[in-house]
């Protein structure tokens, strides 16, 4: 190897001399031949690899999924620090160890550790003995470095990626990758960048990289040296929001360019980072052609690419900001995948083997937690603008959606209502909410609900703000709470239920909880420095609102809406969405990726600004070309965990719009609700099972490799195939269909097409392509005007011919926490295709308020019987026991 620091390669004599000096289960002799096998050992809990290096550990977590620690020789023996993502508490089963020529073998019931004598290189198999992942030999890397004063190391791994691997997930990022393979990206928390170190890939692993630092995924490690050349023009200057507030900065373009060579032709990865906590610009071009281009008034300060390269010297241009100071780094794109954090103390990552996607996130809810229900409102529709001046104008709001019968379950008010008592003071300034508490039970009078902008950050000129900085709960040098200090965390949830709680709230919106602009960089914190922690902070937070009504409310569901995650925030009711976004068509197009990615990393809540946050102006009001994007905006979001929209300095009411998008959003809100029963049975399936509702098509398309490359279309559910239109002035849209038995059928038109290919299916500005999987069964309820009026009584049950199926029909209370007892039911429904026969189980559990009787409606989806507005073939009153029909 070529660093000492490198985890030295050894032979197999030395390896059983360095076991038998210190490893805390050590191995016995090797035999004398070369292929001849021990008998097994005891089986053991945690496996220990000692050496002059360092140590090795692999510890079993659940049936599988195994934890890999390596750390320095002097940490050898300490406990691991308390992990946020894993379950605390969490018990190791044994695993079953075997020695081998060469070779140790650890066991669980679903994965397979070897451990190579010679490399201390390990290779992971799923349950059917398939190899999943294998480290780079010699790549383990743990390499001593400074924080301040402060010793650390930077750990790096290396693993082995075959060609036609895929690799997705990291959270969500704008820079429009759907497959990661290769692409180098560096996992920090700011808006529109929500960073999670887990990644999902088509060999059927999922890899954990755990740590609550910084980290970067396959880092370039070559530089451009770039020059300022000269500037683009005049100053703008642009409307953003800040920590402050509204406001208007003054941008200028300017230009930098540099010289680089690549010694050989290939593929090479890019990495800019614009030198600045935020951009606004990722723009670059090589040897004149454009590899990145996008602008935002935000946007992350770095961005991946990938391109193609011939040997020889290359010209590269940056356009920038003015105030940016960007750095260009590269090199090859290799066959393997790199993580690395450079702040860290040890190498420590966890693998969960499948080999389906939906058994890797079994695996990981069984390590890191459930995601709770929402409460059943949060399904329906939520509607946001930046912002509400008054109580008045979000009830008369409300009364106008009623009015037009467009369907509306909550009413969000974000920041600033709290007027003249400063910033984020918990208080609304009583000039223009008068009664808060009575605002609230107006709301609910009318069958809303009500979620508040409630942020990290407290003005330090409030009355709020001195009583937080006389208790010494701040982030040194900032207005941020610090809730790594559990006092600090408990003394802002004090504030929060005292003051807003009581007043009747029924949701929150952490807004900012990265926290913003990455702003724990060189501050210290309660759990140290703020690199060290620089990813969890939005764990914090949410876990102190989580836990804190869950404390004071039991019978309350909580529901969060916040701007950044941590692996295990799932664990808090916390949905998040994509942060202070544009309103473009290529800004709509990337959010595709970057939610599908977000699902392939573990988290299941995720949604957006539909509309875009920065919006046109006044002129939006009347602009046809974005009244289209709107509309599709808004297309797209209906096929999202959760419904809503927003918009900067916009009053984003539907009807402000014309009657042509009123229409169309009519048509989709209406379907929202109508897919009540079914999006609700996806969030239990979310509770108890881990798999995501959005599924990227490497969820159920393994094998098929042109679903593999799909970056833009995804299933909702496992029954709804959704196509966003991304582009203006189409009225057909290319449709890749995976391979499936029985095809699949146009939603809108019945009609039958075949999986495997690409069709161009009509799209007109009023229709999203969708299609329904054969031998899906969809429940549909019928229309509301919100989820308080949603009864069970009668569910139309769509089942699509062409193959067999069943769907699990779930129902609780929708607003409590009796589901964690038991208190739910679920009905199996199975069809049988070549009988045509629909199988009702009997109803599995109970609930307070259960229907005791029921009416299904059926339908079979086909040619000119499109599930909206085919006729019932049958009509069945179900009263719990299993019952059978069959259909024509």
């Amino acid at each position: 190897m070529k660093s000492k620091l490198l985890y030295r390669p050894l032979s197999r004599r030395q390896a059983l001399q360095a076991v038998l000096a210190g490893a805390s289960t050590p191995l016995t002799s090797l035999a004398a031949s070369a292929t001849a096998e021990t008998p097994a050992l005891p089986p053991v809990a945690e496996w220990v690899l000692s050496t002059s290096q360092g140590s090795l550990t692999v510890t079993p977590l659940g049936s599988r999924a195994m934890r890999v620690r390596f750390l320095p020789p002097q940490a050898a023996t300490q406990a691991p620090p308390a992990s946020l993502t894993l379950l605390p508490g969490l018990a190791s089963p044994s695993m079953k160890q075997t020695q081998g020529a060469g070779l140790t073998t650890l066991e669980l019931p679903a994965i397979r550790c070897e451990v190579d004598h010679d490399t201390a290189a390990l290779r992971f198999f799923d349950g059917h003995g398939k190899l999943l992942l294998a480290e780079v030999p010699g790549s383990r890397r743990l390499a001593p470095s400074r924080l301040g004063d402060e010793p650390v190391h930077v750990a790096e791994q290396a693993f082995e990626s075959p060609a036609g691997e895929r690799l997705y997930g990291t959270g969500c990022f704008q820079d429009g990758a759907m497959d990661l393979r290769g692409l180098p990206r560096r996992l920090t928390q700011v808006n529109t960048q929500i960073s999670l170190p887990f990644m999902l890939s088509s060999r059927g692993y999922g890899l954990l990289w755990h740590n609550d630092g910084m980290a970067e995924l396959n880092p370039p490690g070559q530089q451009v040296a770039l020059n300022r050349a000269g500037s683009d023009g005049k100053a703008e200057l642009v409307d953003v929001t800040t920590t402050a507030g509204n406001a208007q900065v003054e941008r200028k373009g300017v230009r930098f360019e540099g010289v680089f060579r690549t010694e050989t032709a290939g593929r090479f990865a890019f990495l800019l980072d614009v030198g600045r906590a935020m951009g606004s610009r990722h723009s670059v071009e090589i040897d004149g052609k454009s590899c990145v281009e996008m602008a935002n008034h935000w946007l992350p300060p770095t961005v991946g690419f990938v391109v193609e390269l011939p040997a020889g010297e290359h010209r590269v241009r940056v356009q920038a900001d003015e105030q940016d100071k960007p750095s260009l780094h590269f090199g090859p794109a290799r066959e393997r995948t790199t993580w690395r954090s450079p702040v860290a103390e040890a190498v420590d990552y966890v693998v969960i083997a499948g080999p389906s996607a939906d058994e890797v996130f079994e695996g990981y809810r069984e390590i890191s937690g459930a995601a709770p229900m929402m409460p059943r409102w949060a399904y329906g529709y939520m509607h946001c603008r930046e912002r509400f001046h008054s109580s008045q104008e979000i009830v008369d709001t409300l009364r106008e959606f009623r009015r037009r019968k467009l369907p509306v379950d909550v009413m969000v008010q974000d920041w600033q209502y709290w007027g003249r008592h400063g910033w984020n003071a918990m208080r609304f300034d009583e000039d223009h909410y008068p009664d808060p508490a009575a605002l609230m039970r107006e709301v609910h009078g009318l069958n809303g609900r009500f979620m508040l902008s409630v942020w990290a950050r407290i003005g330090r000129d409030t009355e709020l703000g001195r009583a937080t900085a006389a208790a010494g709960h701040y982030i040194d040098g900032t207005d941020w709470v610090d809730f790594f200090d559990p006092k600090a965390a408990a003394f802002y949830w004090d504030n929060q239920r005292e003051r807003l709680l009581k007043l009747g709230i029924d949701a929150w919106w952490q807004d900012a909880t990265e926290p913003e602009n990455d702003d724990l960089v060189g501050r210290r914190t309660a759990a140290g420095r703020g690199e060290r922690v620089r990813l969890a902070y939005p764990f914090h937070v949410t876990r102190t609102v989580y836990e804190g009504q869950r404390q004071a409310r039991p019978n309350q569901r909580v529901m969060i809406l916040t701007r950044s995650a941590f692996p295990g925030q799932q664990r808090h009711a916390a949905a998040t969405w994509s942060g202070d976004i544009g309103n473009d068509w290529d800004t709509l197009k990337r959010q595709i990726p970057a939610g599908l990615n977000m699902a392939a990393a573990g988290y299941p809540y995720w949604t957006v600004d539909a509309g875009g946050f920065f919006r046109p102006g006044d002129g939006q009001y009347t602009d046809k070309a974005y009244h289209e994007r709107l509309i599709r905006w808004f297309q797209y979001a209906t096929f999202l965990p959760l419904q809503r929209v927003h918009g900067y300095m916009t009053d984003t009411e539907f009807w402000r719009y014309g009657d042509a998008v009123e229409k169309v959003a009519r048509q989709y809100l209406e379907l929202r609700y109508r897919l009540l029963p079914y999006l609700y049975s996806l969030a239990h399936e979310v509770h108890a099972k881990g798999a995501p509702i959005m599924r990227p098509l490497v969820f159920d398309f393994p094998d098929d490799p042109q679903a593999l490359d799909q970056a833009h279309s995804y299933l909702f559910g496992r029954a709804l195939h959704v196509a966003p239109v991304v582009a203006p002035g189409v009225s057909t849209w290319p449709v890749y269909l995976p391979q499936s038995a029985g095809g699949w059928v146009d939603f809108w038109t019945g009609e039958r097409r075949a999986g495997g290919r690409v069709h161009e299916v009509a799209s007109p500005q009023e229709r999203i392509p969708l299609h329904l999987r054969a031998g899906s069964i969809l429940p549909l309820g019928p229309v509301l005007q919100s989820t308080a009026e949603a009864t069970g009584e009668v569910i139309d049950l769509a089942i699509v011919p062409g193959r067999d199926g069943s769907f699990d029909l779930y129902e609780d209370g929708g607003l409590d926490y009796a589901y964690e007892q038991g208190g739910f039911s679920v009905i199996r429904l199975s069809w049988d295709d070549r009988r045509g026969l629909l199988s009702l189980s009997s109803r599995q559990g109970r609930f307070e308020g259960m229907l005791k009787t029921r009416r299904f409606r059926l339908h079979r989806v086909g040619s000119g019987q499109p599930p909206l507005q085919s006729a019932p073939l049958k009509e069945l009153v179900y009263t719990g026991r299993a019952t059978q029909v069959r259909l024509a």
